[in-house]
């Protein structure tokens, strides 16, 4: 094969050759030129969510979970009670995290195959007032469901509960704009829809928190009060920053910004969700959700129910054709999921669904249909 596959998950992700050859360049951690890139990205990831009055962004190494984790012990108070709606693997994850930190943590079960319902949000937080904060999964990818952010944090709002969110695949590409949507913070990564590598992730924290976050991590790398501080004074990272990732992350939001921003990568986004959503449809294929819950960020979809079905031969049948599909994350249904972000277009997606169509060819299964 003479080309990369292409990666449809939900990150890593496919980059373009601009993003990748940043970083071919050695920089040095301390170094005016490398703190310069730093507050460059740190000031255009503000511009995305037009948060520059009201937020600062704090970016922290490792990937995406680091940040939530990190989000969360600097955030929420050691006595601290977050409510967690849970649709999905994601959610649980953040509920876990939270807990394994000292934090009550308590689960808000619903559907897998449903949006969170900002009512029940509100009268959970009626129903228990200890509850101090809300963590919200913006996209649930173990599914691909979008929850209503905007609704959600209005009632965090109302109720003067903080809203933590988890936009990690999400954030670029759904519209999310801090000048009419609260929340105390807000949680990203480099190797989502913003199409760099991965590496890093990073933090919007609300201003007017963040005073009182001093003191409540428990952890020393993890704290983003202290790393926010620390780089207002330095302009540093505390620890050795991942270099390679930020100068390519810097490369990504140029080629973001050139491409018309959020609304632009949204709109092709949606043309890859349709186009794959329509050519499997033509297989057999049956997506889990149905169409008006569905982000244009990952599909799942029903595993055919022909015995000769086995995502293992599945997967590496479309490996060999140059596309890496995404197993699935429900327990109760077998499923496999299809990104549909990062550097390609309907084009690729279309290509893709050949290879599914080759591949099911190869395997003996005359169509995708699901045993429902």
């Amino acid at each position: 094969m003479d080309r990369d596959r292409i990666l449809l998950t939900p990150g890593p992700l496919t980059t373009t050759l601009r993003t990748k050859l940043a970083m071919l360049k050695d920089w040095g951690s301390w170094d005016a030129d490398f703190n310069a890139v730093t507050a460059s990205v740190r000031s255009r990831l503000l511009d995305i969510v037009h948060g520059q009055d009201s937020h600062v962004v704090v970016p922290l190494q490792g990937s995406g979970t680091f940040s939530v984790e990190a989000a969360v012990a600097t955030v929420v108070p050691r006595d601290g009670h977050v409510l967690v709606p849970d649709n999905g693997a994601y959610c649980k994850r953040a509920a876990k995290l939270s807990q394994m930190m000292g934090r009550q943590a308590t689960l808000m079960p619903v559907p897998e195959d449903r949006p969170v319902d900002a009512a029940a949000v509100e009268a959970q937080l009626q129903a228990d007032p200890r509850i101090t904060h809300v963590i919200l999964i913006h996209c649930e990818t173990g599914t691909g469901v979008e929850n209503p952010l905007a609704a959600v944090a209005q009632v965090c709002e109302r109720h003067g509960k903080g809203l933590i969110v988890d936009a990690m695949s999400s954030f670029a590409a759904l519209p999310i704009d801090a000048r009419s949507t609260r929340f105390d913070a807000l949680i990203a990564a480099s190797g989502k829809c913003l199409e760099g590598v991965p590496g890093m992730g990073f933090v919007f924290i609300r201003k007017a928190i963040l005073d009182a976050c001093a003191g409540n991590s428990q952890s020393l790398a993890m704290d983003l009060h202290d790393q926010h501080v620390y780089m207002g004074k330095t302009g540093q990272w505390r620890f050795t920053p991942p270099t390679h990732v930020v100068v390519a992350l810097s490369e990504a939001i140029t080629q973001f910004v050139e491409e018309g921003g959020q609304p632009a990568r949204l709109a092709r986004y949606t043309q890859n969700c349709q186009a794959l959503t329509e050519g499997m449809a033509a297989l057999g294929f049956k997506p889990f959700l149905d169409p008006a819950v569905q982000a244009p960020i990952i599909v799942t979809f029903h595993a055919p129910a022909h015995p000769a079905y086995d995502f293992k031969r599945f997967y590496e049948a479309a490996k060999a054709r140059g596309f890496l599909l995404y197993p699935g994350k429900l327990t109760q249904v077998e499923t496999f999921r299809v990104g549909c972000i990062g550097a390609i277009g309907p084009h690729e997606m279309r290509q893709a669904v050949n290879a599914v169509r080759e591949t099911l060819a190869e395997m003996g299964i005359p169509d995708g249909t699901p045993a429902l």
